[in-house]
């Protein structure tokens, strides 16, 4: 919006060099709020999704898990505790809790 407010005034009403100053500002100004608009919207981590999976402990039994309530088959580990580091399609990459 700035920036369609910078280029009407440069159009419009502005003359001499004023009117570049005028849409650079815009675009500037618009530059500015995209930039705090996508880090107000990445400041935490996702709630939902299969990235919400990543890090957590599971314990594995027979090359399945069960984890927020759904079951999940288990890639790298047979049995015993694992920590998930990925995922694949609908399999759960897991390495060993150390």
């Amino acid at each position: 919006m700035a920036l369609a407010v910078g280029i009407l005034l440069a159009v419009f009403v502005l003359g001499g060099g004023w009117d570049w100053a005028a849409v650079a500002g815009g675009g500037a100004i618009e530059l500015g709020e995209a930039w705090l608009w996508w880090r107000w919207s990445h400041r935490r981590r996702p709630a939902v999704g299969v990235e919400v999976l990543i890090g957590r402990t599971v314990d594995v039994n027979g090359g399945w898990t069960e984890i927020v309530g759904e079951r999940w088959r288990v890639s790298g580990v047979d049995s015993g505790g694992a920590t998930v580091v990925g995922v694949e399609g609908l399999t759960l990459l897991v390495e060993p809790r150390r």
